[in-house]
């Protein structure tokens, strides 16, 4: 389950570039996109606990993670509109580091010095994805920052569901945050679904029903269920495989191409994020 889910999440952004590249807006994409997930959720989160119910403090949990999701999937589609698709992956890479940085801020925990010393490299690494782009504010440069600020706010949105999913179900949180996440996207988007061409041939609807049941829904069941049955610890640092298998993914599909700079800050980024991670005991015999 957690191989396939991996799978399904670096497929994903091979996916989605090919679809942004042959005639779907970056915005009706995205709203149309999560728009349908939303409506999946909410549809099953009914049928299976009859609520979409939150207390006052969740749902105002709940509306901070959509607020973020909304900056995710702006700088998401964008940056693949602008850049590649294994350049996105070997960004996401750097997602662990944002979320340790988050995690400081919001006094959540106290990382050792090694914590700085991998966020340091993680980021010279980043630096050298963007330096490898091209070296101009526009283009792949561009893309690059969008690149990172997806990894940023994904890693922010992470954070947030944390205590929601302490006391509600992953389909449950999955609806109310989709569900309010789609409602200012769909807003953005209305000139790009007024202008958008529907006429996209069967490849490109085939492979949107892919971008919707695959790596929005049923990858939010296959995750947590692995993180049931095998914990926390081990299946995080499986996660840590996905950079580098979306990388290869678009590599090969879309004969996409890496310049030995672009590789290179991505070997950064695996570094420090292996420098960053705490060292941890034998798992507990729940996991």
């Amino acid at each position: 389950m957690l191989l396939s889910t991996i799978g399904l999440w670096a497929l994903n952004l091979t996916v989605s570039r090919y679809i942004l590249t042959h005639g779907f807006q970056p915005l009706a994409f995205s709203s149309t996109r999560y728009g349908l997930a939303a409506a999946i959720f909410v549809g099953l989160t009914l049928a299976l606990e009859r609520s979409l119910r939150l207390s006052r403090r969740d749902l105002g949990i709940a509306g901070a993670a959509a607020a973020v999701v909304y900056v995710n999937q702006i700088a998401f589609v964008y940056c693949l509109e602008r850049t590649t698709a294994s350049v996105l992956g070997i960004l996401l890479g750097a997602t662990p580091i944002f979320a340790g940085l988050l995690g400081i801020a919001a006094r959540i925990e106290r990382p050792p010095s090694r914590f700085w010393l991998g966020a340091l490299m993680s980021f010279a690494g980043v630096a050298l994805v963007a330096l490898g782009s091209g070296g101009e504010l526009s283009g792949d440069l561009g893309g690059v920052l969008l690149g990172v600020i997806t990894a940023a706010t994904w890693a922010a949105y992470s954070l947030l569901v944390v205590p929601l999913m302490r006391r509600h179900s992953a389909t449950h949180v999955s609806a109310v945050v989709l569900g309010l996440a789609s409602v200012p996207i769909t807003l953005t988007a209305i000139p790009q679904l007024r202008d958008q061409d529907w006429d996209l041939g069967g490849t490109v609807w085939l492979l949107f029903a892919f971008a919707v049941l695959g790596p929005l829904v049923v990858t939010n069941e296959l995750w947590f269920r692995a993180l049931d049955r095998i914990g926390a610890a081990r299946a995080t640092l499986a996660a840590n495989l996905q950079p580098f298998v979306a990388a290869a993914i678009a590599v090969v599909l879309l004969s996409e191409t890496l310049s030995p700079v672009q590789l290179a800050g991505g070997g950064l980024i695996a570094i420090g994020i292996l420098a960053a991670r705490r060292r941890r005991g034998p798992a507990a015999p729940g996991e």
